[in-house]
């Protein structure tokens, strides 16, 4: 027996599953959908590559939710299977059947865990490779505004809600795993990377505020990379190849008005090890705004390679710089 709320009406900024292709953007703006959300213990999960999705499973479980996974086929972790309470296969590109499944299941919440790249959807012969259900494929072509991540994710969330699925905070339970104000290494920041700190975080936040990515790198006071649909891990190769000399910062941040529904800022130890591949030599974050995996390895890989780690606020650098001789 499922206890239901109150029945939501749903103001749908972009798109509705029952949309024809010839309606106006105006007139999709302007439609409500009513839909009931129910309450159980039930939290689905559509699960990417990385380890945040197993990080979710297994917390929310210890939390006393029933997780049912959705899994990405090409980018999830086969062994996530062995940890949830149910386990599906779904493709990235066959959103009506996330949606049946999710239903099918009682799983009237959920989370997006996990990275997919983006670039993957403008490969050669994605149709084939991918092959999207009609849902996909009316929400990809004939509904979207743009193709930013904040527009397709954000979309989806509404198209969720309409059928009474509520996606939820994606660190919701992660919150001890977010990463703390403050230098998170025993080495301090030079006053050279203050600078490039100074200098490349509001260039960051308006990246940020654009919607076209989350990091760039920093050296002297000038940009010498941006991140777009590559992501960060490819950003950081190009960086490399771009200063010969290293000793760049990586600065990574969320947006303005970040949505911690999805594409939270995520770092770990992975981060560390291309980044001492590539000649960085600190990694500035977000506090209080960005995932850290495995804190712990992170910092001992930093510590070894000699890679400051900066958990930054806007108004934060003032503090940093009294700690610098």
């Amino acid at each position: 027996m499922h206890r239901i709320r109150k029945c939501k009406t749903v103001r749908l900024g972009r798109t509705l599953p029952q949309l024809s292709r010839n309606d106006s953007p105006a007139s999709v703006r302007n439609q409500t959908v009513a839909a009931p959300l129910l309450e159980n213990n039930v939290l689905g999960l559509i699960a990417g590559n990385g380890a945040m999705p197993r990080m979710v499973i297994e917390n929310a479980r210890q939390a006393g939710q029933r997780v049912v996974v959705l899994g990405l086929r090409g980018f999830a972790d086969p062994a996530l299977a062995d940890i949830a309470d149910k386990f599906y296969w779904c493709s990235v590109a066959r959103m009506g059947r996330a949606i049946r499944l999710f239903l099918r299941e009682h799983a009237y919440r959920m989370i997006l865990a996990g990275s997919v790249k983006k670039s993957d959807m403008y490969g050669r012969f994605r149709l084939l490779r991918l092959l999207p259900d009609f849902t996909t494929l009316r929400f990809w072509f004939f509904h979207l505004p743009d193709k930013r991540t904040d527009s397709i994710l954000g979309t989806f969330a509404d198209i969720l809600e309409s059928r009474g699925i509520l996606m939820e905070n994606c660190v919701k339970y992660l919150m001890e795993s977010m990463a703390k104000e403050g230098v998170l290494t025993r080495n301090q920041p030079t006053a050279a990377q203050l600078r490039d700190i100074e200098f490349g975080w509001p260039v960051a936040k308006q990246m940020g505020c654009l919607d076209i990515g989350q990091s760039i790198a920093v050296k002297e006071q000038d940009v010498i990379a941006v991140e777009a649909i590559e992501g960060t891990d490819r950003m950081i190769v190009r960086a490399g190849e771009l200063c010969r000399a290293g000793g760049w910062v990586l600065i990574k941040v969320s947006k303005p008005n970040q949505d911690m529904r999805f594409d939270v800022p995520t770092v770990g130890p992975d981060t560390i090890e291309n980044l001492k591949k590539n000649g960085a030599k600190a990694l500035v974050i977000e506090a209080d705004k960005t995932f850290v995996v495995d804190h712990e390895a992170m910092i001992d890989l930093a510590e070894k390679y000699n890679i400051v780690i900066v958990a930054h606020r806007a108004d934060s650098t003032d503090e940093y710089n009294a700690n610098v001789t």
